[in-house]
């Protein structure tokens, strides 16, 4: 129980605005009302708490992906408008995983990712894998130029337009 309030803990610092910073074991400490040491059992350092706050916001991705079938571009973009420090977080690098391997980095985005190749294969995509990566990436851009650039006069149908490039159709 004591993990998930860490974990709760160091989210809402995350989500009040701060960034991978703002998330010391002494501030989640404090935020969860419990003595600094209390984390260590649970989490040995800082690069342990940061990967196990993504792995939970990467999770949270791939199950509004799966509850959102119909629509998975508008759920990742949902995810990404509605968690922007998350999203940031998630993506950006910037806190320093020591110690973690490579392979565990690579591995975070794979449950959404296979979200999205199955529900492309459900849709009869001749080349789902490759086409998953093409949306994925196609959303991240669209998802962090949205944040950036918010004058920017996008084209109403954006979106669907993503969509069917990954789909292998060729009208929206």
């Amino acid at each position: 129980m004591l993990r998930k309030e860490i974990l709760a803990s160091a989210t809402a610092l995350i989500d009040a605005g701060g960034d991978e910073r703002a998330v010391t074991l002494r501030a989640v400490a404090r935020h969860a009302g419990i003595a600094a040491p209390s984390i260590y059992p649970h989490f040995p350092d800082h690069s342990a708490l940061m990967l196990a706050v993504v792995r939970d916001c990467f999770a949270e991705l791939a199950s509004r992906l799966r509850s959102s079938a119909e629509d998975p571009c508008a759920a990742y973009l949902d995810f990404a408008r509605d968690h922007p420090q998350r999203y940031r977080v998630m993506f950006d690098g910037a806190w320093k995983p020591i110690g973690i391997s490579t392979e565990v980095l690579v591995s975070l985005g794979e449950e959404p990712l296979g979200v999205l190749v199955g529900m492309l294969r459900e849709r009869g995509n001749d080349e789902p894998e490759l086409d998953a990566v093409a949306l994925w990436l196609g959303l991240h851009g669209l998802a962090h130029q949205r944040a950036v650039c918010r004058p920017f006069p996008w084209p109403a149908d954006i979106t669907q337009r993503i969509a069917v490039l990954a789909s292998g159709r060729t009208q929206p």
